[in-house]
């Protein structure tokens, strides 16, 4: 297992971090998402952290609360040291029916972080990220208010998941303009069933510096090939998150067979090595079931995939460039001057 350095902070976090919205039982739509027991949550965590895994994603949402409470008991059943763990943890989505039970108001931060601090059972959260945008808050209010955390030590450092490229920028402008902490990462899906990532938000986070925490690596195991099949079972059968167009997908699975053969490993650990050799990507979140799939997912660290495997990859899930992407092709001399030194033909 590697570890990379989380946004500017100077943490590392392995290059695979244990995702828990499977953890507990959910109601609803996400039902067939989750359903792993307290005594499978310890098994599977003891073995992500055998194998070097320190980083912990989890959310106040997640199976309403449970999830967090099974981290927190499960950190204390296996003996883990807390300081060895990096522990993360959203906020923002409803968690009632009242109209102040969500969004990112200082009144909902301030109470929903006590919460999470008691279910995890810890004095600190490591990761404390805004788990969407709030149209009704004002920027400012949600930064100040998370900045009082960080100065109580209730919070190490924070992040943003499922914002716009534009609304990240503003809110590190406005970081900057008072002095205060910063958002370190972007948790954001990405897959190569859904490279839409790469229009915006990956050019800004590499310009300014910013982790990224990838979900749903495996397009909600999509990439694994198991859905193939009309008759297939599983948690894509009832809710289609995300969501990926099959018709383009089809080919991406079988570029993504093809590899995965050439190098005697799966698809879905192919599709997660795929991601773990982007410079971009600081950590790839992966959610299990069982400690078989762990087991599977956690091989993609000793995959190294050639240039032509990454070619086919690539090849196969390319985007469509849109507009202003095929206008700036226009300054591919430009930049062929900058990163060579020698003028283009073009010129």
């Amino acid at each position: 297992m590697k570890y990379r350095v989380l946004g500017k902070t100077g943490l590392f976090v392995s290059e695979m971090c244990l995702g828990t919205m499977t953890f507990g039982q959910s109601a609803g739509r996400y039902a067939a998402a989750s359903g792993v027991t307290q005594e499978m949550a310890d098994d599977i965590i003891r073995l992500g952290f055998d194998a070097g895994v320190n980083f912990i994603d989890t959310a106040n949402v997640y199976a309403g609360g449970q999830s967090e409470e099974i981290v927190g008991k499960s950190i204390k059943n296996l003996g883990l040291s807390r300081k060895h763990l990096v522990i993360s943890t959203k906020m923002g989505h409803a968690t009632g029916e009242g109209p102040n039970d969500g969004g990112n108001t200082r009144y909902h931060i301030m109470n929903q972080v006590k919460e999470s601090l008691k279910r995890l059972g810890t004095d600190h959260i490591d990761l404390y990220q805004l788990h969407g945008w709030d149209e009704a808050t004002p920027v400012e209010e949600t930064l100040r208010a998370l900045e009082n955390l960080v100065a109580l030590g209730h919070v190490r450092h924070i992040g943003v998941s499922n914002w716009a490229a534009w609304q990240i920028q503003k809110a590190l402008g406005k970081s900057e303009l008072l002095n205060i902490a910063r958002f370190e990462c972007v948790q954001a899906y990405y897959s190569l069933a859904g490279r839409d990532l790469e229009r915006d938000i990956l050019p800004m986070l590499e310009s300014e510096k910013l982790g990224l925490m990838v979900f749903s690596p495996l397009a909600g195991g999509y990439l694994s090939g198991k859905y193939r099949g009309r008759d297939s079972k599983g948690r894509r059968a009832t809710i289609q998150f995300p969501p990926v167009d099959e018709v383009k997908g089809e080919p991406i699975l079988a570029a993504l067979e093809e590899v995965a053969v050439g190098n005697n490993s799966s698809m879905a650990a192919t599709a997660l090595a795929w991601l773990m050799q982007k410079r971009s990507v600081t950590s790839v979140i992966v959610g299990v079931k069982s400690k078989v799939q762990l087991e599977d997912n956690l091989k993609a660290a000793d995959i190294i995939l050639s240039e032509n495997d990454i070619k086919k990859l690539n090849d196969a899930s390319q985007l469509t460039p849109e507009y202003p992407a095929w206008m700036m092709g226009s300054s591919a001399p430009r930049e062929h001057l900058l990163h060579t030194g020698e003028l283009s033909k073009q010129y």
